[in-house]
């Protein structure tokens, strides 16, 4: 085992050993850590959607982005960049965030939810690589959102910026938030242990590039398992913590923030993975590249953001009862909508190269 691969490892166990430690501290079973649900809980407590059981002002969501910037300006890796289809990235992290409010969680909480017995979260993996699958299929046929560019330390700073605004918020204005009183918005670990692991999390995992998508990835076109390992190890810690702590229920019913539509899992997740592989990354490295000054990475945590509020307030996110009728609708558009984006972006490029070809040169597409 090389240095590279005992790091992720190390990582991994690091992060699976916090999304157990927070669900112990006061986070929801399950839901030690989940960029999809915290989005979600952070954009109703801005008075984004009014669903009152999911508002909270989570600081590890800034915690990611804080742990990664401080990460990158140690090691000089803080680059600001952007410019490679930023509107787009908007709205496919909205769809991103669509599919996962549909499964309830994102790749993180699905191998946490794994972790804790819910065989629902295996329902969930198996579309979750099915999408990535259809996103390297893609890529394969030249699929870009195109390149990005070097940008001002201004622009690149606009990720920290945010996340220091949400701590901020937290600390010195909780009146101004909305905070849930029951459900799961209502369960959160103390502000200072929440955001303590946030940091933790988002530095280890800049250093480590760990990204479900990108080990799924690896491993079906070049057989790599180096970045699937940190989410094995993910796997490994959080299943022996929730054994150690009482908290694994196998099965399928009676499972936390979760449900038993098994078609409707796979295709949620089938949604998420194949909109993070276009996008070039999970979630939660979405935020750990907006701490590293990639701005288009920010513009696609925006758009998860307002894909968790329009979830909530067209009635599109499932519930423990179920996905309702408009989040079904919902996922079948989203996902009809990514494989256009992903046509669309392999025509105009078949159409430049055929171009090319014919008149021996490169026009605009």
């Amino acid at each position: 085992m090389n240095g590279e691969r005992r790091r992720i490892i190390g990582a991994g166990l690091l992060v699976g050993l916090l999304g157990v430690v927070l669900v112990l501290l006061g986070n929801p079973k399950n839901m030690g850590a989940c960029v999809a649900c915290f989005l979600r809980d952070i954009a109703g407590a801005l008075g984004l959607h009014r669903a009152a059981a999911v508002q909270n002002l989570r600081l590890e969501i800034p915690g990611f982005i804080l742990g990664s910037f401080l990460a990158a300006l140690a090691f000089k890796e803080f680059r600001p960049r952007g410019g490679s289809s930023p509107i787009l990235r908007f709205f496919m992290g909205a769809m991103v965030s669509i599919g996962a409010l549909v499964f309830l969680g994102c790749p993180l909480r699905m191998v946490l939810r794994l972790a804790a017995g819910d065989l629902n979260a295996l329902v969930g993996l198996l579309g979750f690589s099915s999408g990535i699958a259809v996103g390297i299929y893609f890529l394969k046929k030249g699929f870009s959102l195109g390149r990005s560019y070097p940008q001002t330390k201004v622009t690149g700073s606009a990720g920290p910026a945010f996340a220091i605004f949400l701590v901020i918020l937290a600390v010195a204005a909780p009146a101004f938030l909305l905070r849930s009183e029951s459900g799961p918005g209502s369960m959160s670990a103390p502000l200072i242990y929440s955001l303590g692991a946030g940091l933790l999390i988002g530095a280890v995992a800049q250093r480590t590039r760990l990204c479900m998508v990108g080990g799924i990835r690896d491993m079906i076109m070049f057989k790599d398992s180096h970045l699937l390992s940190g989410f094995a190890a993910i796997f490994v810690v959080a299943l022996v913590g929730n054994l150690l702590t009482g908290n694994f229920n196998l099965g399928f019913a009676e499972q936390p923030i979760a449900h038993s539509n098994h078609f409707y899992n796979y295709l949620g997740m089938l949604t998420v993975g194949l909109g993070a592989a276009l996008l070039g990354g999970c979630p939660l490295r979405q935020l750990i590249l907006a701490g590293e000054g990639d701005s288009d990475a920010m513009v696609t945590v925006m758009g998860l953001m307002l894909g968790a509020a329009t979830a909530h307030n067209f009635g599109l996110a499932a519930s423990a009862t179920g996905v309702p009728v408009n989040g079904q609708i919902a996922n079948w558009v989203v996902l009809a909508l990514l494989v256009v984006i992903g046509l669309g972006a392999r025509e105009a490029i078949s159409v430049k190269r055929s171009a090319t070809k014919s008149t021996g040169k490169e026009v605009s597409a």
